[in-house]
């Protein structure tokens, strides 16, 4: 796409453009002056474009970093009309500036018409958590039987990393034509409606509602306002849409009322289209059962280990089905799937210990849902250990909500517990009340990424999970940076 065409497309004045700059090449499309790369179109964002979509905080004005994008390579940059005016550093770089009211309002607006002119199908992807492995099994499954997916770029589910992976279309040597699927995250934070603002951009033709758990409750309050938050997605979808809904999810279930057309449903404990029976998970990083659905029933094969792995899988099943796959297409997929970085990666240490690095992000159901997956996988492994960090955005009920996952990790098996940063303190004081006394407060992931070298032993397999703020992956780091996994060269 030219700088002119995506000028157009979101009714950006570009009267001062050079004609030169004007027929030039996007190659891709940035937000982040550190990172624009030669080429780029530069999103110049301010305070007053977060407050307008809804985004929490203060942030930085992106108009300071336009001149550094350019000596970076950006071929042009969106700025606000008003920042420009009367602005003479500004005003002298007009010739590479399309001016806009609100520049998260062009770039959305610019994905939105990229969607349009595509005219391919979406599958939009929402829930408290499991998004991205839903989103990568989804995108995996469908690919298997031959569709062109688009799908979002790592976990960029907002108002900026949607739009920024639609353009992805228009980039990179992409055209719309390469793609006839997109699956993208649509996530959420606040009371704000931003899953309604996502669905405008891009409508769904199909929609998954994964699980909805405490989450996000210091900004929404109770666990019925997220529910209310997810069912946006739901409210949002083409009227010859489907609706693909967790069966063992009741507050998921309570959606169905949201959409008049098609209704499919994944579950393990509760009837519905998608089912998973004769589930084997005594092997870590495997889990073996038959796959049921409305085109008959086979045996399949996860390459993941935990119970919500397994619901995600399940609802990416779902996803062939409303596409019409078969259950031995399924299958077929899902056995060669791999588990994306940090979200319950196994990891197997020359030294006779075993890691499962889960620590992109953490609340108290997947906490609990690895913690037994742990206990299932247990084996002969002399020792269940948990490195648990603080869970943030739980609301005004955290403090008993740390408590609580403490007592049901003592309560399931574990032998050693360490809290990691903040309420990590509460997770070990549960566990104390539970008669679970091997256990330690570190407060910060950094202080355990020292200890565990010395702490861990032959025998071990140890669960490292926390909240993305808490940065627990370090811990992971620090083991591989001191001990070689099993199979690995070490003479360089």
């Amino acid at each position: 796409m030219k700088v002119g065409e995506a000028a157009g497309l979101m009714s950006a004045d570009a009267s001062s453009i050079s004609a030169e700059i004007f027929d030039k090449q996007i190659t891709d499309y940035s937000i982040d002056s550190r990172s624009v790369g030669a080429g780029e179109l530069f999103f110049a964002l301010s305070q007053k474009d977060y407050a307008r979509a809804g985004f929490n905080g203060e942030f930085a004005d992106g108009h300071r970093f336009i001149e550094g994008a350019f000596s970076s390579g950006a071929v042009a940059a969106v700025a606000r009309l008003d920042r420009v005016q009367g602005d003479s550093q500004l005003e002298a770089m007009k010739d590479r500036l399309l001016l806009v009211e609100d520049a998260i309002a062009a770039l959305q607006l610019l994905a939105h018409r990229v969607y349009e002119e595509w005219g391919g199908k979406v599958v939009a992807i929402t829930g408290s958590a499991g998004k991205t492995t839903a989103k990568e099994l989804t995108a995996h499954v469908l690919k298997s039987v031959g569709h062109r997916v688009l799908k979002s770029e790592r976990n960029y589910n907002n108002g900026l990393g949607l739009p920024l992976s639609v353009l992805k279309m228009v980039s990179g040597g992409n055209a719309p034509a390469d793609f006839d699927l997109a699956v993208l995250e649509m996530g959420m934070s606040s009371p704000t409606h931003e899953i309604q603002r996502l669905v405008k951009i891009t409508p769904p033709d199909v929609g998954v509602e994964l699980m909805v758990a405490p989450v996000h409750l210091e900004y929404l309050g109770t666990i019925e306002n997220i529910a209310a938050a997810k069912a946006e997605l739901i409210e949002g979808l083409k009227a010859d849409g489907t609706a693909i809904l967790n069966a063992d999810d009741e507050l998921v279930m309570k959606m169905r009322d949201k959409h008049a057309g098609r209704i499919l449903t994944f579950g393990i404990d509760n009837q519905a289209d998608v089912m998973a029976t004769d589930i084997n998970t005594s092997s870590l990083g495997k889990i073996t059962f038959r796959l049921r659905t409305p085109s008959g029933e086979v045996g399949a094969v996860l390459p993941m280990s935990g119970r919500h792995n397994l619901s995600n899988a399940l609802a990416a099943a779902t996803v062939g089905t409303a596409f019409d796959m078969s259950a031995g297409e399924i299958a077929a997929a899902l056995k060669n799937a791999i588990p994306p970085k940090m979200r319950g990666e196994v990891f197997d240490f020359a030294a006779g210990f075993t890691v499962i690095d889960d620590s992109y992000n953490s609340n108290p159901k997947s906490l609990l849902h690895m913690v037994r997956t742990m206990v299932e996988a247990r084996g002969d492994r002399k020792r269940l250990f948990v490195i648990a960090g603080e869970m943030l955005e739980l609301g005004p009920d955290e403090v008993a909500l740390h408590r609580q996952a403490g007592v049901e990790i003592a309560k399931a098996g574990i032998d050693a517990v360490w809290g990691v940063r903040g309420l990590g303190k509460e997770i070990v004081s549960g566990a104390n009340s539970a008669g679970l006394m091997n256990t330690r407060f570190f407060e910060s992931a950094t202080d355990v990424a020292v200890e565990i070298i010395s702490e861990v032993r032959e025998g071990d397999l140890v669960l490292i999970k926390g909240s993305r703020g808490v940065a627990t992956d370090k811990v992971v780091s620090a083991l591989k940076a001191e001990f070689a996994l099993t199979g690995e060269d070490t003479n360089g």
